[in-house]
């Protein structure tokens, strides 16, 4: 297995689908789809549909409503970061490697751009002609609100901005992540395993705790790159947690204590894939890609 072939054809395979997406909608009013379009299609590593679609393959998933929730949480994301970037959340000016949507259009169709994003998922995961069973469906659009709200992201941003400027403990912090980075990527390997066969979802629990793990980590990961990073790479302004007075596990560890922190989480992220009785070896590949990623 060559994981960066699989991993280019993937995000060409999604870009593909992402651009079909949009161009079939008719647009109402052409600014708003135009944001759209640039907040979803312009850039992106695809890490959370990449997870659903090869959980789902691995779990015997229907090709087609795998798609669709692979599409479906890659909204959600790109609605979160426009959302994220906004004068009154992080107030940032670049995201990968691009002006943010509200500086690349304007406030208020940035706002109304991450809103229809979000919508276009529980659209997506909804339609009548999905290849699953309702029950399973109604599921995934369930788990997806729960993982989108306030008992996940939202919530988590939520925390995040009372946090800034203040020292937290290690577990407050922990709790921030879990809900705000987390969420989502628990939520991309949890629908693959919905659409998946009945047989395959007796194991939702171990890989609800290889994408726990993974979430946390992906976030200490960003901290540390955050220090020690290259804004060319990153595709957004390197130093700009320190710059905004966040708490990062950088800030509480130290850059050797967060090192050792991502390495304890990846190493249980695998651990978990190990009590799984399929081949998950490009997903134990990909964790490996993620934790050591430069951007």
């Amino acid at each position: 297995m060559n994981l960066s072939q699989v991993l280019a054809q993937t995000r060409a395979d999604i870009n593909q689908q992402l651009e079909q997406l949009l161009q079939q909608r008719q647009a109402v009013a052409a600014p708003l789809n135009e944001a759209m379009h640039y907040a979803l299609v312009l850039g992106g590593k695809r890490v959370r549909p990449f997870l659903t679609l090869q959980v789902g393959a691995i779990c015997g998933a229907p090709t087609a409503m795998l798609q669709r929730a692979s599409l479906a949480i890659e909204c959600i994301h790109a609605y979160s970061l426009v959302h994220d970037d906004l004068p009154a959340m992080d107030d940032d000016a670049l995201r990968r490697g691009h002006p943010t949507c509200h500086i690349a259009f304007d406030e208020a169709t940035a706002i109304l751009a991450g809103d229809a994003l979000q919508t276009l998922a529980f659209e997506l995961i909804s339609e009548a002609d999905a290849a699953v069973a309702p029950a399973q469906q109604l599921q995934m659009v369930q788990m997806l609100a729960q993982a989108s709200g306030d008992l996940g992201m939202c919530g988590g941003q939520a925390l995040d901005l009372s946090a800034t400027g203040k020292a937290l403990s290690e577990t407050e912090l922990a709790q921030v992540h879990i809900h705000k980075t987390g969420a989502l990527i628990q939520a991309a390997v949890k629908l693959g395993v919905l659409c998946g066969s009945p047989a395959a979802q007796h194991y939702l629990a171990d890989f609800d705790e290889f994408a726990y793990n993974l979430g946390l980590a992906f976030q200490v990961q960003d901290d540390i790159l955050d220090v020690i990073g290259d804004t060319a790479a990153l595709g957004k302004q390197q130093g700009s947690d320190v710059a905004a007075d966040k708490a990062t596990y950088v800030r509480l560890l130290g850059l050797e204590g967060a090192i050792e922190r991502r390495d304890q989480l990846h190493q249980k992220a695998l651990h978990a894939l190990a009590r799984i009785p399929y081949n998950t070896e490009v997903l134990e590949a990909f964790a490996d890609h993620l934790l050591n990623r430069n951007h």
